[in-house]
C-alpha cells in the first residue's frame, strides 16, 4: 500500500506538525506501507497552465507522479482567509480530472478558529469528489488552541488523527479487495 501525505502549504508549522504525527502513526502501525511525504514547502511548483500532467518536469513531475502512483493520500491543509491555500489548489489544477480514481483520500485541517470548520466540507470534499476520490468521510479539524510549542497537546485531536490513519488504511485495503474480486469475475 502506497500512502502519500501532502502538507498543503508553503508557510506555517501546524499542518506539518500534525503531518509528522500522522507519519509516525502510519510507520508504527502499518510498517508494510510505503510512506511518502510531499511537503509543498520543499518544492518549486509553477501555477497550472493547462498542460497534460505528464509534460511537467522537475519538482512538479515528481509531486504529480507520486500522487498518481499512490493508493491512499492524506491531505493536511491550513485554512487561510476562509479557504484552502493556493499551493494546494494548484496541485489539484495540475492533475487530470480522474487523478484520484481508485484512491482513498483523507484529510485534516488546521485553523486559527472554529469558524472555519466547514471549509473542508464546502471546498475540499467537492474537489476531491469531482476528481473521483474515495473520501474518508470524517476528517480531523485542529484549532490553534490544540498546539503548544509545535506540539499537539489535545489528546482528543491525537485520538482522532489515530482514527484517521486507521480509517484510511482500512478503506484502502477494502477497496483493493473489492477491485480484485471484480476483476477476477471477468474471467479473462
Amino acid at each position: 500500500m502506497k500512502v502519500v501525505g501532502i502538507s498543503g502549504s508553503i508557510v506555517g508549522s501546524k499542518t506539518r506538525t500534525a503531518m509528522n504525527y500522522v507519519e509516525k502513526k502510519i510507520t508504527e502501525k502499518y510498517p508494510e506501507a510505503e510512506w511518502t511525504l510531499l511537503d509543498l514547502a520543499d518544492y518549486t511548483i509553477p501555477f497550472s497552465d493547462g498542460r497534460n500532467f505528464l509534460e511537467y518536469e522537475g519538482d512538479t513531475a515528481h509531486v504529480l507522479r507520486t500522487l498518481m502512483d499512490a493508493d491512499a493520500i492524506i491531505i493536511g491543509t491550513p485554512i487561510f482567509q476562509a479557504s484552502i491555500p493556493a499551493t494546494l489548489k494548484n496541485i489539484f489544477d495540475l492533475l487530470p480530472v480522474n487523478a484520484f480514481l481508485d484512491k482513498v483520500v483523507s484529510l485534516f485541517v488546521t485553523a486559527g478558529t472554529s469558524k472555519h470548520y466547514l471549509i473542508a466540507e464546502q471546498q475540499l470534499k467537492p474537489i476531491l469528489s469531482y476528481m473521483k476520490a474515495q473520501i474518508v468521510q470524517t476528517y480531523v479539524f485542529i484549532e490553534e488552541k490544540d498546539f503548544l510549542r509545535k506540539e499537539i497537546v489535545n489528546d482528543d485531536v491525537l485520538f482522532r488523527l489515530d482514527r484517521l490513519v486507521e480509517d484510511t488504511a482500512t478503506l484502502t485495503e477494502t477497496y483493493a479487495k473489492i477491485r480484485e474480486e471484480k476483476e477476477a469475475s471477468y474471467n479473462f
